[in-house]
């Protein structure tokens, strides 16, 4: 009598837990043929690489997004026309992991005028459950701020600012390149 997977009734008890990987008339799917060992670790390899591969697709769904709030903005002009700004973001991670930026782009908007844009090349570890203060430069030009900015920076008015951007998030489940936009205001 022949039993699943082509194995005799007395020989069934060998058969594995996942025994829907067997084809029934393979003689290479019998535990008493050479190779059997190597072609279940290799089969269980197969599976575990897909199962990875999913998880890792599926980031997304797991990871909440990092919120970015600006601080601070310190002005170092570079000449009359032209001046870096240092935004001193405070950046917070609601994750219960690690994130790690491997690289951040940013556009600054102060009073829905454009201010300027810049990126940060090094890695910044932002660990689980906290804020980190990062200090991120802007190049800028006097010439594209509006009246509205410069007056409220010499005035200490309050400024409506939105920082948006992209940035490479690497984690320990796998990396995904992430959109943010951030608005509030600035005292």
């Amino acid at each position: 009598m022949r039993g699943f997977a082509g194995l005799s009734a007395d020989n069934s008890k060998r058969l594995p837990t996942f025994a829907f990987l067997y084809c029934s008339n393979n003689p290479v799917d019998r535990g008493d043929h050479p190779s059997y060992t190597g072609i279940v670790k290799k089969r269980y390899f197969i599976i575990l690489f897909a199962l990875s591969i999913m998880l890792v697709s599926c980031l997304n769904w797991v990871m909440e997004k990092p919120s970015f709030v600006i601080r601070e903005i310190t002005l170092k002009p570079r000449s009359l026309t032209e001046m870096t700004l240092l935004i001193g973001l405070d950046v917070k991670n609601p994750n219960c992991f690690d994130l790690t930026f491997k690289s951040f782009e940013y556009t600054v908007y102060l009073n829905n005028a454009e201010i300027g844009s810049g990126h940060l090349e090094q890695e910044i570890l932002i660990p689980s459950s906290s804020t980190t203060r990062v200090t991120a430069p802007v190049s800028a030009e006097l010439k594209n701020w509006g009246g509205s900015v410069i007056k409220a920076i010499l005035t200490g008015d309050k400024l409506l600012y939105k920082i948006e951007g992209k940035t490479d998030i690497q984690t320990f489940l796998g990396g995904v390149k992430l959109p943010f936009s951030q608005e509030g205001h600035l005292n």
